[in-house]
């Protein structure tokens, strides 16, 4: 089968209209999937359209595609991408052909069964116990030493404290509102993945900063208002988020490629570390699937080894 172009072509308006709106529609409304997972779905639905009309198979329709033609494409996209991503790529694939599926337009889902690379397995990076403590006193010192004003320095305070403290996605963190708040119990009640709702308590130092915040920076606090916002008082933009971290990164002279998600994978392994139940974290994490936590006690039994091997007089 011929390869792909690197930059496939623009896909026609009635290809998009037709396939491609009515199944992202889907996932933003009823799903309520991410703009970044959209656009990751979007990227492999273009990808696959181009291989399909490069092969002159787009026109034979999406139910008569064999098993050997998909299994070359995913032989074909294992050069273009790695195998986290091609994963990625498939995944969205099978979620778009589910969809017609359900609506009766395709009968079977061509990519059903079809292998896919195994992934390696990576550990979650993370920062200790330390190296969180210097990175949240950074928005302190930046205040102290007169490089940004009061407002800035705690509401960055306030972005790292939520999510370290409250395990929050990015995007649950920017979306995050003063009626989504229960005062009195200190517990933020979270829209997560697939429109589902859990409770994260945002702990006593999250609370306090949260509550300094509002009173001493925040100027409108009514239930619909966001509580992440920039200067100008708009809902602060995800990518602001990343950038802001970053010049914290920096300044406790840490990696740069720590990300916000990272800091969510602090706070689970912290909490394992502590002792906290397994099944509880994924709770708190809002993940459906207990294996998605599972690999967080990898972290800590590494740890645990590390720890054996520096102490004890038989490692």
């Amino acid at each position: 089968m011929p390869k792909p172009t690197s930059k496939p072509e623009p896909l026609p308006e009635p290809v998009v209209a037709e396939w491609w709106e009515p199944f992202a529609d889907f996932l933003a409304k009823e799903r309520r999937y991410s703009p970044y997972t959209l656009r990751n779905y979007r990227q492999a639905f273009d990808d696959f359209y181009a291989w399909l009309q490069e092969a002159n198979l787009w026109g034979e329709g999406l139910d008569n595609l064999e098993p050997r033609e998909m299994r070359d494409f995913v032989i074909e996209s294992q050069r273009r991408y790695g195998r986290r991503t091609l994963h990625n790529h498939v995944s969205g694939l099978r979620a778009f052909m589910k969809y017609w599926l359900q609506r009766g337009r395709l009968q079977r889902n061509p990519l059903a069964g079809i292998p896919l690379p195994k992934l390696e397995k990576r550990l979650p990076k993370f920062l200790t116990e330390e190296q969180m403590k210097q990175l949240l006193l950074g928005p302190q010192r930046l205040l102290e030493n007169g490089s940004i004003n009061p407002f800035t320095a705690w509401r960055d305070r306030l972005v790292m404290e939520l999510i370290y403290g409250g395990g929050l996605r990015v995007s649950e963190l920017v979306g995050l509102e003063y009626g989504m708040i229960e005062w009195e119990s200190g517990v933020a009640r979270v829209m997560g993945k697939g429109r589902k709702e859990r409770l994260c308590p945002l702990g006593r130092v999250g609370l306090a900063v949260l509550e300094k915040f509002k009173t001493e920076q925040a100027r409108h606090t009514g239930p619909k208002d966001p509580i992440v916002i920039s200067a100008n008082h708009a809902r602060l933009p995800v990518r602001q988020v990343q950038l802001l971290l970053k010049r914290y990164l920096a300044l406790a002279d840490l990696p740069l490629d720590i990300t916000p998600h990272k800091l969510r994978h602090s706070y689970a392994t912290h909490l394992l570390n502590a002792g906290a139940d397994l099944r509880l974290v994924q709770e708190l994490l809002g993940h459906s699937q207990l294996s998605t936590t599972q690999i967080y006690t990898h972290v800590s039994v590494a740890r645990l080894q590390e720890i054996y091997a520096k102490a004890h007089p038989r490692a």
